[in-house]
C-alpha cells in the first residue's frame, strides 16, 4: 500500500502531523507532497519545526499567484509525481486551493482520494474555500467528517452513506499533543502580556481584508477594544499590506497594540492558551478555543464550523464595529458562554481515520493496483 499526503498552506500541516504519525504506527508507506503554496519560514518552515512533521519527500515550490494560475501549477506538477510515483490513494486535508487541485488531478488519473475535514459548509460562495470544499467532497472516495453537522450536509448534498465517516477534528489531535509543551513557552510574558488578561487577533480572509471598509471597521473596533485591553496581532503577510495600501496604520499606533510577525504554532498556541478574548477569522482558531475554553469573536457573517457556535465558546460577530465591541463588552464584563463537550474531538481522529483507510485500501487493493 502507498498513500501520498498532500500539504500547501499553514492549516494542512497541522492537520496532517497526527495523520502522518497514525500511518507509520501501522506500517503504511506514506510520500508527504508539499505544494509550496505557502514557503516562507514563518508561513510553513516553522510549523514543521514545531511539530516534528517530517521534511516533505516532494516540494513542488508552486508559490504565490491567482487562484487559477496556482491551481493550474500544482495541478501540472503533481500529476507527474502521480504518474511516477502511482500511489494507492491521496489524502488531501482542508479547503486550500493545495487541496482542491491536488483531488481533482488524482481522480482524472482514477486515483481515489480520501478528504479530511469533508462536509463543512458556510454556505458563502463568494469564499474560495467554500468551492475547494464542495468540489473536493463531490470527487473523493472517503470523507472524514469532524462533526455531526458535516454529515448532514453531505447527505443533504446526496453523499452516499458508505463514503462518509464521522471521525472528528485531527486539529484537536494535534492540539492535545502540543498543549503541554506550548504550555511551558512564555510567549506571552516575552510581549509584556500578563496571563488573562490581554486579546488575542489574527485576520487574514481576503473578504475582511482586501475591502477597505471592512478592514477599517474592524482594525477601528479593535483600538477601541484595546482602550480596556491589550491586544496582541500577529499580521498575516496579505493584512499587513492593505494595511499600509490603506493607510490605516494610524489605528494600530497604539501602545496597547502589539503587532507582531506571523506566530509557529507552538508560540500561537502559548498566546491562545492564557488569553481573556480571541478575535478571528480564522476556521482552525474557532475549533481550538472551544476546546481551550476562550471567549471567540469570529469576525465573519458566516461560518462553516457551526458546531464551535452549539458547542464552543465562538460568536460570529460579523464585521459592524459596534457589534463587535458590544460583543466583546460582555465578554469584559464577565458574560462568557461555556462550552460542552463535542463528539469525538478526543485527540484520536487520526488513529480512526487510518484504520478506516487500511480496510478501504485492504478491500480495494486489487483494483486500484490493476488501475496503477
Amino acid at each position: 500500500m502507498k498513500i501520498i499526503s498532500v500539504v500547501g498552506a499553514r492549516p494542512n500541516f497541522v492537520k496532517i502531523m497526527p495523520i502522518i504519525q497514525a500511518l507509520k504506527a501501522r506500517g503504511i508507506q506514506n510520500l508527504l507532497v508539499h505544494t509550496g503554496q505557502h514557503y516562507d519560514y514563518a508561513m510553513a518552515g516553522v510549523f514543521f519545526k514545531d511539530l516534528n512533521i517530517p521534511r516533505p519527500d516532494i516540494y513542488l515550490n508552486v508559490g504565490s499567484d491567482t487562484h487559477a494560475r496556482q491551481t493550474a501549477k500544482i495541478m501540472v506538477e503533481f500529476e507527474a509525481v502521480l504518474l511516477r510515483v502511482k500511489p494507492n490513494l491521496v489524502i488531501a486535508v482542508g479547503d486550500v486551493n493545495s487541496t482542491l487541485a491536488c483531488a481533482l488531478t488524482a481522480v482524472k488519473l482514477h486515483i481515489p482520494v480520501a478528504h479530511v475535514e469533508a462536509g463543512l459548509r458556510s454556505f458563502d460562495m463568494k469564499m474560495p474555500e467554500e468551492i475547494n470544499r464542495i468540489v473536493t467532497d463531490r470527487i473523493s472516495s472517503c470523507l472524514f467528517t469532524p462533526s455531526s453537522d458535516a454529515n448532514e450536509n453531505l447527505r443533504k448534498e446526496g453523499v452516499a452513506s458508505s463514503k462518509i465517516f464521522l471521525v472528528g477534528n485531527v486539529m484537536i489531535d494535534t492540539l492535545i499533543r502540543s498543549k503541554p509543551k506550548a504550555g511551558k513557552l512564555k510567549t506571552y510574558k516575552a510581549l509584556g502580556l500578563v496571563k488573562g488578561n490581554y486579546a488575542f487577533l489574527t485576520l487574514h480572509r481576503p473578504e475582511n481584508v482586501d475591502d477597505r471598509k471592512y478592514l477599517t471597521d474592524i482594525v477601528s473596533s479593535i483600538k477601541e477594544i484595546s482602550r480596556f485591553l491589550p491586544i496582541v496581532f500577529p499580521i498575516h503577510p496579505r493584512t499587513k499590506k492593505n494595511i499600509k495600501k490603506f493607510r490605516l496604520q494610524g489605528y494600530l499606533k497604539n501602545s496597547n497594540i502589539r503587532c507582531i510577525e506571523p506566530l509557529g504554532y507552538l508560540d500561537c498556541l502559548n498566546l491562545l492558551m492564557y488569553a481573556k478574548l480571541v478575535l478571528t477569522d480564522s476556521g482552525g482558531i474557532q475549533e481550538e478555543t472551544s476546546v481551550l475554553d476562550i471567549p471567540c469573536l469570529t469576525l465573519r457573517e458566516n461560518t462553516e464550523r457551526p458546531i464551535t457556535v452549539a458547542k464552543g465558546t465562538n460568536i460570529v460577530v460579523g464585521r459592524d464595529k459596534e457589534t463587535i465591541i458590544k460583543a466583546a463588552n460582555r465578554i469584559l464584563k464577565g458574560t462568557q458562554k461555556q462550552k460542552k463537550d463535542i463528539a469525538f474531538w478526543d485527540g484520536h481522529a487520526a488513529g480512526r481515520i487510518v484504520d478506516i483507510l487500511k480496510n478501504f485500501l485492504t478491500s480495494n487493493f486489487e483494483r486500484i493496483s490493476l488501475r496503477s
